[in-house]
Formats: structure tokens, sequence, C-alpha cells
């Protein structure tokens, strides 16, 4: 049994008229007479009482006819989704992100565009070091990563790797803190001698290194008192006066109580977003990565 041979009985069915049945279906009356008998004959069951001047469904075809109109529907929606997937208007587009860049404009202006464009694609977005993305890509977990970092992601797989944005760190401390009172914006050299609070090296999206270069350069290494695994925790510590972190401009629209941001005073205390993605991506992936690549 085929599809043709459900769209056959039903025409004939809603018409009860074998020649308005054929018309209806843009065939002539004697094959579709013969492919009715075929299929009456492959189901076992008469579908039609058939007499010169009369068509009339029988009981079994009145249920048959019932089934058949739902198989033909879902037959319908199978080709719609196959085809607006092609389109990518459905299906699913994950992304895995570092804990910054749901606050990042660029990354929410493209989420926000490609969420009106194609509402029927299922978002998965997912925090994840920097570490577990690339592993994500090249396992085909996620199509999609943003990283940060000052340079450029150093990888030994074959992903595409765009820059975004640069924006300088900021200091947050408590407001009570002596740099939050201090007229001139705060140095590396400032920092020397400050208790930091910082994400645990698995999150740290690469400031923790960078730091570390910074520090470095200035002729001393950082003071870690605490480490932290979430944005929340790191914030709160800080206000509790626990130590100063190190952040990105784009977290700078946060507003914790009893927590002072400042720019840090120093020309390669950047960080830089990063795009990553595979070289086979699904039409939803191409059309996200198309909104936010310029």
């Amino acid at each position: 049994m085929e599809l043709r041979h459900l769209r056959y009985f039903v025409a004939v069915a809603e018409e009860l008229h074998f020649g308005r049945a054929a018309v209806r279906l843009g065939i002539t009356q004697p094959p579709l007479s013969q492919q009715i008998a075929a299929l009456e004959e492959e189901l076992g069951v008469t579908l039609f009482e058939r007499t010169s001047r009369h068509v009339a469904l029988t009981g079994p075809a009145r249920l048959f006819l019932t089934e058949a109109r739902k198989t033909l529907a879902q037959a319908a929606h199978a080709i719609d989704i196959a085809r607006r997937a092609q389109q990518g208007e459905v299906g699913e587009l994950s992304i895995g992100f570092s804990s910054s860049v749901p606050f990042t404009p660029v990354v929410v202006e493209a989420l926000s565009a490609f969420r009106e464009s194609r509402p029927a694609v299922r978002l998965n977005l997912t925090e994840m070091p920097r570490g577990e993305q690339i592993d994500a890509l090249v396992q085909d977990r996620i199509d999609i990563g943003f990283i940060r970092g000052f340079e450029t992601p150093a990888l030994s797989i074959p992903i595409n790797v765009r820059m975004l944005l640069t924006e300088p760190l900021l200091v947050a401390m408590r407001s009570d803190h002596p740099l939050a009172a201090q007229k001139r914006l705060p140095t590396i050299d400032d920092l020397r001698d400050a208790p930091f609070v910082l994400y645990q090296r698995t999150f740290g999206a690469g400031f923790n290194e960078h730091l570390t270069q910074l520090c470095a350069r200035a002729g001393f290494t950082p003071r870690v008192v605490q480490e932290a695994t979430g944005l929340s925790t790191l914030l709160g510590l800080v206000a509790a006066g626990m130590g100063i972190t190190i952040l990105t401009r784009s977290l700078g629209v946060l507003h914790p109580e009893n927590i002072v941001f400042r720019t840090l005073d120093d020309p390669e205390a950047l960080s830089k977003l990063w795009l990553l993605y595979g070289n086979r991506l699904s039409t939803a992936a191409q059309a996200f990565v198309d909104l936010i690549v310029i």
C-alpha cells in the first residue's frame, strides 16, 4: 500500500463518485477504479458498495477513512517538517557560552533576531568552560561556542574562530575599598597587595591566565584567596569583602549592592570574545552565524 492509494480512497469516499474523484485527482476513471479494487484486494475488505447509480461507504470503510485521513495528514506534516528543516526553520540549535556572554549586546541581539525569525527552532543554551566547549564542538554536542581570551585560541582541530569584540577589563571591589575612592583609574600595580577572588581556573574563561601574565609583567603574582564556580558566588564574595575580582565591561551593567566597578588602566587589560563553530553547520546554525558575524 502506498500513500497514493490512501489519497485515491479518500477522494472517492468524499466524492462518492468515481468520475468526480478522478477529475479531482487529475487522472482518468479506469485507473482509479483499478487502484481502488487493488486496495480492497490487499486489505481483504470491501470499501465501497457500487451500483450503476450509487456509491456508498461500507462500515469498515468509514473507520478506514478516519485513519487514512490521519495518515495522510501525518505524512504531509512530515514532509513539511523536512522542508522547513532544510530551510533552517525548525530543528535545534545548541550553543555553549561563558558566563558573561548573556550580557554582551552583540550576542543578545543575535539571539533575539534569531528567535524572532525562526521561532520553531529550539535553542539549547548551556554555560560551560572554554575547554568543554571545544570538546563539545568536536563531538558535535554543540553547534556554536563563545569563549573569551586575550589571544586567538590555539586549536589543533579544524574549528572556525571569529573575533566578535574586544572590551576592557574591570576591577570589581567593595564600595569601601581604597581603590573605589581613588580619583584615577586603577593600574595593575595598584593591585599588587590586593587579595583576589577569582573563578576556578576551569571556569575562568582565560581571565586567570591573562591576569597572571599582566601581574607578572608588573613584577608580582596575584594573591588568590578564594575561588568560585559561578558569577553570583564571585560577586557575593567580593561584596563580603573577601577580595577584589576582574570582570569584563559587559558585566558592568550589573549593579550589585555594595560593589563598585572601575576600568583597569592598562592597554593590555582587555578581553576578546571569540565565536567558534565547525565546518558542517546546519542551515539554522549557519543562519545564526550570519546574524552575528558582520
